[in-house]
């Protein structure tokens, strides 16, 4: 493709975004100003790749540059720039990855739901994903009779569980996120064991009788913690996409863009695990909270996070 036929190919979205930049930011289209965005970068990307003119990688330079101050509010500092990525960065870019989210959610739900399955019918089963010692440790965690639920009784203070649970999760996010770097394959992976473990860990559990401990300890914090790996694992995933499929771009080039668009995922993630912990250290784990409270405080946490990410927020 000559120069003159890349241009002539992409002038409709250049001209779109132009204009859009000369709009107020309140008459926006968040989430299609995204797509325009994303796509000049990349043709900004094959430009510059490719040695065109230097007028049109100019032009292509100022149009993103101008655009990113929108997308990203370079202009502002501090908590406020930080507030306005988690509250209206982060449900748009995942709004803008609705294929990846789908995929991640399924291959972290189908192997829960089949192992699990399988694992309460038949209990020995778990030994093929978790040593003895840790499947007793997961019976003497959720024995009724256990004051912390969810924990060994000598695992310390709620202070330092939130610390651990933190450490924990965000482990397994960035597992899921940044082996996606490996054609996909290792977001794969790590999505489908941890659905599968956590399935194993319900099923055995179930079939020791301690269903009714173990299902209210881990419904509240659920809505974040799950929600956030699934996500982890969705940019993983597109960052695997990036590196199989570079498209017209050079795979470096094609690898920047996708971590360009997914960053703010992994922002958002990050804070959503931290709110996990914290409600498992303080709140799930709790004994003298009824099932019927938390199983009532789920169903909020889900409905909040199911409103966060379908709500169209303002661009202003």
């Amino acid at each position: 493709m000559t120069a003159l036929d890349f241009e002539i190919s992409n002038e409709p979205h250049w001209s779109e975004l132009e204009k859009a930049l000369t709009q107020g930011e309140k008459t926006l289209d968040p989430e299609r100003f995204l797509f325009l965005y994303r796509t000049a970068c990349e043709h900004l990307a094959m430009a510059e790749a490719r040695g065109f003119p230097a007028p049109l990688v100019s032009r292509l330079s100022s149009i993103t540059a101008r655009a990113h101050q929108i997308v990203y509010r370079q202009t502002d500092l501090g908590l406020g720039r930080i507030a306005r990525a988690l509250t209206h960065d982060f449900p748009v870019a995942v709004r803008a990855h609705p294929w990846y989210v789908l995929v991640a959610a399924l291959l972290v739900l189908v192997p829960a739901i089949a192992v699990g399955y399988a694992v309460a019918h038949r209990p020995d089963l778990i030994l093929s994903l978790a040593d003895s010692i840790t499947v007793e440790e997961f019976g003497r965690m959720y024995d009724p009779t256990n004051p912390a639920i969810g924990r060994l009784r000598d695992a310390g203070t709620n202070w330092m569980m939130f610390g651990f649970y933190i450490a924990n999760n965000i482990g397994i996010a960035f597992q899921c996120y940044v082996s996606g770097t490996l054609f996909g394959l290792g977001s794969l992976y790590y999505l489908a064991f941890n659905g599968a473990f956590g399935g194993a860990v319900a099923g055995y559990v179930t079939s020791i009788g301690f269903a009714e401990t173990f299902f209210p300890f881990i419904a509240t914090h659920s809505a974040f913690e799950v929600t956030a790996v699934v996500l982890s694992g969705a940019a993983g995933l597109r960052i695997g996409r990036s590196v199989l499929l570079p498209g017209r771009l050079p795979r470096v080039a094609s690898l920047q863009l996708a971590a360009r668009e997914t960053s703010v995922i992994v922002l958002g993630s990050a804070v959503m695990l931290v709110i996990a912990a914290a409600i498992e250290a303080f709140w799930s784990s709790a004994a003298w909270v009824s099932p019927g409270a938390k199983f009532l405080a789920a169903a909020g946490c889900w409905l909040l996070v199911a409103i966060f990410f379908l709500r169209r927020p303002r661009a202003d």
